[in-house]
């Protein structure tokens, strides 16, 4: 039997919408700031289908103009719809190029979606004798399976392709044959196209019906043998169904001809199509893209790629126990020839990688180091909480594509007199010291009493300064700046879980290539990011701030705190009760039990059995939204509500903090020690992990119990906690220069109080707390941009009183409106904004057409310069403060950072010395026209210093 030839059609949009929504929590955002993850999403199905299938036949087809035939019948088909998410109609026009690049035919008709010309195309080339296969995770297209049309199902959550033939499609959808999909989704609807169905039909009843009467038509002519509501619903909707069906119909008679020669799947513009993947950033599509064609399908002369990991002939690694340590190195030049796959790898780049491992070739590295004026280096760990790590190895790098590798036994005493060998390097001041998360590796150094001296420059942190929205990981940023594709730890250690090897098991050999490649990148990096971070006036910040902070942030979690374990348990046990107390309340006002933490039992309780409201939101899976913003909004007048939030937060502190703190203390510190992400945050916030120590809730009596929890060092000690009064508002004050604001703080007045006194037209001795309380909201709230219907939300004024009072606002402070109106404006012609000390956060969705998106971008236009400038400013007041804390000599320490607020362990012997000392340091840190007011507190645990 002769195999027939095979076309492949593909649903353009469904795949689109599919790549983008695969990276929604983590979008995939390129230097220049562009979102590519439909794109990205889209490219990878298409390159993977080549892969696996070799089509013979291949083709996209795109919707353009929606259905009108649909639309005609049923005006509101898929009138449900948000609007295309901006990314993706960014992407289209890429995708469009790539095809083009690819010689691969995009069929577009006006006026009809895709799964028309696919279901018109898949039956005209069943008569011209093809196999057809549909891919597209779209379920309408069962109904057009045959003996030779098939559906072809991208891959979803880790499971691999599915072709559903005939007999796939019956057992999915409890069919006699694919034809009555149509049925079937006439019945039941479809909400995503906004099909309205038979009411009161879902799957379970289609299917039944459909095994009793076979069609759509033959149960609305027999709908005198149901019962009940259900005949009387039907009965009442026969044209319901009808229209139904036919919407759900795909239509087999658009005009488009199947033009097999135009279909052939042909040999791409590999040139072309690598220009666009390299315009757009995807260094690892390059690859795929390359090896989809690394059959006949290229140029014979090319290179093959393998996936063969051994060194090449270029690699020059020497392992044994030579005394040439610093002979004959690569030239340090990365050449481009014999590069099919699109980037550099260390198996087509010259390098000199060379393990160290005698006295003699040790002694001879140290001389080198110490003679120059910068080197990379990048330790390797037995894990990733670099306090409680051992050190496997260091590798050291100073030259482009040479370094040396040093490894360290599993005897730790052994490695503690072989680091000795190194102190003289890592205490020498004049010697710039390079890294990729750097504070890592100094921690790590830290235990073994090792400090690390000189300048320091963060890989990590400068590209956090030069593009804040993409990722900072060394990998990415190799292949994005470099061409290069690093070799990936899992290609020696496995993926993350307990199969996981130690690099201790691994080779000496490969951990050297590995280790010493990641010091000779990230030099590679560095000298990139210099250039980058001088064009982009951000020399000074990274100097002045953010590197000077690494050793600032170091200190602090290597100090760690102490906490009271316990309290916490004793907490715990009250929090139980608490719990318990609550879950009895709510079931008492509903009136039956249920599991509270289930959104889709808790949405059944609320709004179908309660009723709280007439027409409750629900999320896109169709269940009732219970989520914090909307039981926000009902929790004033359903006390139900109220205890639900509370319980949740109760569940939340229980399981966050209050018994999850005490697995955090370190085994041998016997304290807690967060972890600060200094290139995270956007505005240039800090933030802290494993324990998120900054959000403690501190609104409920129970959240601010847990800061109880933290207490000094010993009787000695005592806490100090130093926090800025009103930070943000008295910045945008300042940068807006409007004088009534400014002059309330230079007075030191109660700002919310002298606000509410001009906008409410009453002599500031009059104020009610009311009053107060709501100038309050706006006064914080108008940073966030809030609106009449969220400070209505979060108040007691009605829509149109909040709006009155926003106007009213806005004509008492016309200088706070200009500046806010002037942030956009800047925005919308440079691309970012910029705080105090000329951070930049760009915002890509400025100029959006989506006015949901653009109005995002416009509020971040607003914020990020307050919110960055306020971070800015204590960033500089931290610095200050260890400096004078280093001069002092002081037993004191800094501990924590959380927002607006440091935490000291401060000796009572200094307490009256220091205590002015922070005050100043803080209050002084940035001149603004308006004062900075610090307020300090001292206790015997952070609540009480608070």
């Amino acid at each position: 039997m002769i195999n027939k030839k095979r076309l492949f059609l593909l649903d353009a949009y469904a795949l689109i919408f599919r790549g983008y929504y695969a990276f929604i929590k983590n979008p995939r955002i390129n230097s220049k700031g562009m979102d590519t993850s439909a794109i990205l999403g889209f490219t990878n199905s298409l390159l993977d289908v080549i892969k696996r299938e070799k089509p013979d036949y291949l083709a996209v087809c795109f919707d353009k103009g929606g259905s009108v035939d649909r639309n005609e019948v049923f005006p509101e088909y898929k009138s449900n719809r948000q609007e295309t998410p901006e990314a993706i109609r960014i992407a289209v026009p890429y995708i469009e190029k790539i095809l083009e690049a690819m010689n691969i035919p995009a069929i577009i008709k006006e006026g009809y979606e895709a799964d028309d010309i696919i279901g018109t195309l898949a039956k005209k080339a069943e008569k011209a004798g093809l196999e057809t296969y549909m891919v597209t995770p779209d379920k309408d297209f069962a109904q057009l399976v045959s003996d030779n049309i098939f559906m072809y199902k991208p891959p979803r959550m880790g499971n691999g392709y599915e072709k559903w033939g005939i007999e796939e499609v019956k057992a999915k959808f409890g069919v006699e044959r694919p034809e009555q999909v149509i049925d079937f989704l006439g019945m039941m609807g479809d909400a995503a196209d906004n099909i309205p169905g038979l009411p009161g039909v879902g799957e379970k009843t289609a299917k039944k019906f459909l095994s009793q009467y076979g069609s759509m038509e033959n149960l609305l002519a027999n709908t005198h043998e149901l019962k009940g509501k259900m005949k009387e619903k039907i009965e009442a909707s026969v044209d319901l169904g009808m229209l139904s069906k036919q919407l759900a119909t795909i239509m087999l008679d658009v005009p488009v001809e199947l033009e097999q020669d135009k279909l052939i799947f042909e040999q791409p513009d590999i040139e072309k199509t690598k220009e666009i993947f390299a315009e757009l950033e995807f260094r690892r599509m390059t690859e795929n893209f390359l090896k989809a064609f690394n059959t006949s399908s290229v140029n014979e002369t090319s290179q093959t790629i393998t996936e063969d990991k051994t060194p090449s002939k270029k690699s020059s690694i020497n392992t044994s126990n030579q005394f040439d340590l610093f002979a004959a190195p690569g030239t340090g030049t990365i050449s481009e020839e014999n590069q099919i796959n699109g980037y550099k790898t260390i198996e087509n780049t010259s390098h000199f990688y060379q393990l160290v491992n005698t006295p003699l070739s040790r002694r001879l590295l140290i001389e080198k180091l110490l003679q120059q004026t910068s080197v990379c280096f990048d330790t390797e760990t037995t894990g990733l909480k670099a306090l409680e790590v051992e050190l496997i190895g260091i590798a050291f790098s100073w030259e482009v594509g040479k370094g040396y590798y040093v490894a360290f036994p599993e005897d730790q005493k052994e490695t503690q007199t072989l680091l000795e060998e190194f102190r003289l390097f890592f205490e020498n001041e004049d010697i710039e010291k390079i890294g990729h998360n750097i504070k890592y590796d100094i921690k790590v150094l830290s235990n073994y009493n090792i400090p690390v001296k000189g300048n320091l420059f963060d890989t990590m942190i400068a590209h956090y300064l030069i593009n804040p929205d993409m990722r900072h990981n060394m990998d990415i940023l190799a292949e994005t700046y470099l061409n290069y594709q690093p070799v990936s730890i899992t290609e020696l250690i496995g993926k993350k879980g307990k199969n996981q090897l130690s690099m201790r098991t691994v080779e000496l050999g490969k951990q050297t290539e590995y280790a010493v490649e990641d010091s000779d990148i990230t030099l590679q990096l560095k000298e990139h990011f210099e250039k980058e971070l001088e064009s982009g006036n951000l020399t000074k910040l990274f100097n002045e701030v953010e590197m000077p902070l690494v050793s600032v942030l170091t200190s602090m979690e290597i100090e760690g705190i102490n906490i009271d374990t316990e309290f916490l348990k004793s907490l715990s046990v009250d929090l139980t009760k608490d719990i318990t107390e609550l879950e009895k309340r709510i079931y008492e006002q509903a009136g039956e039990e249920f599991n509270i933490a289930s959104p889709k039992q808790l949405g059944v309780v609320l709004f179908e059995n309660m009723k709280l409201v007439d027409k409750p939101k629900k999320t896109k899976t169709g269940q009732y939204s219970t989520a914090e913003d909307v039981l926000s909004y009902l929790a004033k007048d359903h006390q139900i509500v109220t205890d639900i939030l509370l319980y949740r937060q109760y569940k939340k502190l229980q399981s966050t903090y209050v018994d999850a703190l005490p697995n955090e203390v370190n085994p041998k510190t016997k304290r807690v020690h967060t972890v600060y992400a200094q290139a995270v945050a956007a505005t240039g916030r800090l933030s802290s992990n494993n324990p998120n120590l900054q959000n403690i809730p501190i609104r409920t009596k129970r959240g601010q119990e847990v800061r109880k929890a933290f207490i000094p060092r010993n009787k000695d000690f005592v806490l100090v906690a130093a926090d800025y009064s009103q930070i943000e508002l008295r910045i945008i004050a300042a940068l807006s220069e409007e004088e009534t604001m400014i002059k309330a703080f230079q007075n030191e007045e109660d700002i919310h109080a002298s606000t509410a006194a001009k906008v409410f037209n009453v002599p500031l001795k009059e104020v009610t707390r009311e009053q107060r309380s709501n100038a309050k909201t706006v006064n914080f709230g108008i940073i966030y941009g809030v609106s009449a219907f969220g400070l209505s939300n979060q108040t007691d004024l009605t829509r149109s009183e909040a709006k009155e009072l926003i106007d009213t606002y806005y004509k008492t402070y016309p200088k706070l409106r200009n500046y806010m109106a002037e942030q956009v404006d800047f925005a919308r012609d440079h691309g970012y904004v910029e705080t105090i000390l000329g951070r930049k956060r760009y915002l890509k969705d400025i100029n959006s057409r989506n006015a949901i998106v653009r109005g995002a971008a416009e509020r971040n236009a607003v914020n990020a310069p307050i919110q960055g400038s306020a971070a800015d400013v204590i960033k500089l007041a931290m610095i200050n403060i260890k400096k004078r804390f280093d001069k002092e000599q002081f037993k004191s320490k800094m501990l924590l950072q959380v927002h607006d607020e440091l935490v000291f362990d401060i000796h009572k012997d200094e307490l009256e010395i220091i205590k002015p000392i922070i005050k100043q340091e803080m209050e002084n840190a940035y001149k603004l026209t308006v004062p900075l007011d610090v307020e300090v507190g001292v206790g015997l645990n952070w609540l009480e210093a608070h």
